[in-house]
């Protein structure tokens, strides 16, 4: 049995991440492949419990509480560990391709660049909890501030979820976290230009994803 492929869609908010991971995984279907498609943190019972702590916080006497950086990483690497065991791995097993909506690189973006912790440190909660599993392709879509700020005023209009909030000035330390991975490993990355529709960035999707399905026919 041929091993699956794993596609990750990476990048800050507002990049259009969830739309394109829903497209890409209707067309690889279309080319009659089995595809899973699932999100970070989340995926599973676990990990979707520990999203739910992550994004709201927990009720306290003094209010609603959010978690200091170290703990916030740790809770991730734990969703991620769940996730990868019970959901991803066994997929790839069987021959599926799973297209992933965030993965390691966002805690590396969000915790590391924008919370302050160490690349290294993170990437080692990694190795322990998910035994150092990366995808075949990471797709990382950026978007032009400006286009960003727009589309989030869309989304948002009824608020958003503790990380979401966070000041601009955090979510420039992750975009710049994200493009300095693109650059220390090109190989690993294709990046994607989601200034466009969702049309426009779903085709620059297919023409990366395209040469991926022809390396696994080979």
């Amino acid at each position: 049995m041929t091993k699956g492929r794993f596609i990750a869609l990476e990048g800050g908010e507002g990049a259009g991440k969830s739309t394109q991971a829903r497209l890409l995984a209707e067309r690889l279907r279309a080319q009659g492949l089995e595809v899973v498609s699932t999100r970070e943190p989340g995926g599973t019972p676990g990990a979707e419990a520990i999203r739910h702590l992550l994004l709201h916080g927990v009720d306290t006497p003094q209010g609603t509480a959010g978690w200091n950086p170290r703990a916030e990483a740790l809770l991730f690497a734990a969703a991620r560990s769940d996730h990868v065991e019970t959901l991803i791995q066994p997929a790839l097993a069987r021959g599926a391709w799973v297209v992933c909506d965030r993965y390691l690189d966002s805690s590396r973006a969000y915790q590391g660049g924008g919370g302050g912790l160490s690349d290294a440190d993170i990437v080692t909660l990694h190795g322990v909890g998910s035994e150092g599993l990366l995808p075949d392709l990471t797709l990382l879509v950026e978007i032009d501030p400006e286009v960003a700020a727009a589309r989030l005023a869309i989304r948002d209009a009824d608020g958003t979820d503790r990380i979401g909030s966070r000041g601009s000035d955090y979510h420039a330390r992750v975009a710049t976290a994200f493009a300095a991975f693109r650059e220390e490993d090109p190989a690993r990355y294709a990046r994607i230009d989601g200034n466009g529709d969702a049309d426009s960035t779903a085709a620059l999707i297919w023409q990366a994803v395209s040469r991926l399905i022809e390396v696994s026919a080979a």
